[in-house]
């Protein structure tokens, strides 16, 4: 499946999610060290004709444009985005691919918001068109309605009682002055939001030249690092302004610590951090299950610590998605939920049901071909997509360890056209490389170009996409079981995964 990043269009990915086989537990990944540079990701095709096209998914992030879904998903620059034409299978990035799906941000930054046209990762700064007075004065004549048909029929009850009862004495009757004390348990929605909600910060990025959105994240560490979408605080990264602001109404200027393009994970760290910050819980989303409770905090279209609800829809949902700047795409093996995430999401909380952190948002479904970002912004149609936490937590640690991320990888380069019924490895690799990197695990395991990977361990690989996404919820020296097809014939074969680092 291809997600766009809000205001994004995204690279295709494939239509159904990979279906495990005799279900196996997915194991959790485990840190490793930044390893080798592998090759690069193959760029993301458009479409392929006669072939079934994924949704269209767009970043939850700024209200303006890269399931990140936010308070207004960051915008692109002013105007259209121009999509240049596909690149050499193998490249990287990849370029974006019209119709893929956008940052749940609606725009380039994700569920975060742009505020500058051509739709970005969440919302923009600019405050919304009043609504009209007879909006609120509908709204207030329908109560004033109730209250006075509620009113006469009290009313006629009361001289009824009074009439029947009448023995020459009055009697008063007082309503009691309260209704009892309001307990909200813990394991309650209200009870989570109550104690995940002052871990949560709205994030306004703005670029250079003005243009940014507002996306969400939340508390990592005591050291003031807070976790979010690469494409929330994209504008940010060279010489932007960032800021984060707390449900208490305390801001702070934020600086990046590092970013991730093709996880879409970031880290930022508050200037001048508060004392008494209150890290999140991390769960395992190894262990979700898909009908379990999902809560979603956010700031979609700038509406900053919104609060929704939901259950996991899927798990293992192959998710490509772009900021629509023709280039930038990330890709996930995702948590699908129904909770409602709009552009201004990205970056922020998917909690379970105790308040544990399950994954991060990024991305949503459109059903616009602009995605969340720009002219035809779209919201919630109950499709959104998480990173799952495991993978971020691994990440967001890699980032603040070395202000870089670690990629796991294969040493090959493959398609992404989803019509192939696998991943296929191309015969020409990034700008004239070879497709399979001498020495690396790929040759070491004896693949060869025109292979056509069909599965990695139990999980169905049915396009490039997939593949990629499946890789990168392993780490770097983890070993995969690889069952491929040549000539007609199916083979199987371990293989050690390398590592790569950086985004370039």
């Amino acid at each position: 499946m291809s997600t766009e990043n809000e205001g994004t269009a995204v690279p295709p990915a494939p239509s159904a999610p990979p279906v495990p086989v005799d279900a196996p537990a997915a194991s959790t990944p485990q840190a490793s060290e930044a390893g080798a540079p592998t090759t690069p990701i193959p760029p993301v095709p458009p479409h392929a004709s006669g072939g079934a096209q994924g949704p269209e998914l767009v970043h939850a992030g700024p209200a303006p444009a890269y399931s990140s879904a936010e308070g207004g998903a960051h915008q692109g620059a002013g105007g259209t985005p121009q999509h240049p034409g596909p690149g050499p299978e193998g490249a990287w990035p990849p370029p974006q691919a019209p119709g893929t799906p956008l940052y749940a941000d609606g725009g380039a930054g994700g569920a975060g918001g742009a505020g500058g046209a051509g739709g970005a990762w969440g919302s923009g700064y600019q405050q919304p068109a009043p609504k009209p007075k007879n909006g609120r004065g509908g709204l207030v004549a329908a109560v004033l309605v109730a209250a006075l048909v509620a009113g006469g029929l009290g009313g006629g009850l009361g001289y009824t009682l009074a009439k029947d009862n009448d023995n020459g004495s009055s009697t008063t009757l007082s309503a009691s002055d309260s209704g009892g004390s309001v307990k909200r348990d813990a394991g309650t929605v209200a009870g989570v939001a109550q104690k995940a909600l002052p871990s949560t910060v709205t994030i306004e990025a703005e670029s250079t030249n003005g243009e940014g959105g507002t996306g969400t994240g939340f508390v990592f560490d005591t050291q003031g690092h807070i976790v979010t979408n690469n494409h929330v605080v994209a504008d940010a990264v060279d010489g932007g302004k960032l800021s984060a602001t707390f449900p208490s109404g305390k801001k702070y200027d934020a600086e990046v610590v590092g970013h991730a393009q093709g996880y879409d994970v970031a880290v930022i760290k508050l200037k001048n951090a508060p004392s008494d910050l209150k890290p999140l819980t991390l769960g395992n989303s190894d262990q979700v299950a898909v009908g379990d409770s999902t809560i979603a905090i956010g700031a979609p279209f700038g509406l900053s610590n919104t609060v929704t609800t939901g259950i996991i829809s899927a798990k293992d949902r192959p998710v490509a998605s772009s900021d629509g700047s023709g280039s930038n795409a990330s890709y996930m093996s995702a948590l699908q939920t129904d909770a409602s995430i709009n552009p201004g999401n990205s970056g922020g909380p998917l909690l379970d049901a105790q308040g544990n952190v399950i994954g991060i948002n990024s991305a949503i479904q459109s059903t616009s071909g602009g995605g969340l970002g720009g002219t035809s912004q779209s919201g919630s149609i109950g499709l959104g997509f998480a990173i799952p936490i495991n993978q971020a937590k691994y990440v967001a640690q890699q980032l603040i360890q070395t202000g870089k991320p670690v990629y796991a990888k294969i040493g090959a380069s493959v398609s992404l056209e989803d019509s192939t019924g696998g991943a296929k490895i191309t015969t020409e690799g990034a700008g004239g490389a070879d497709p399979v990197e001498a020495g690396g695990p790929a040759a070491k395991a004896g693949l060869k170009p025109g292979d056509v990977i069909t599965k990695l361990d139990d999980h169905v690989i049915d396009s490039g996409p997939t593949l990629i996404g499946e890789i990168w919820t392993h780490k770097p020296g983890d070993k995969v079981k690889i069952t491929y097809e040549r000539g007609g014939q199916t083979h199987a074969v371990d293989l050690t995964l390398g590592a790569r680092t950086g985004d370039s």
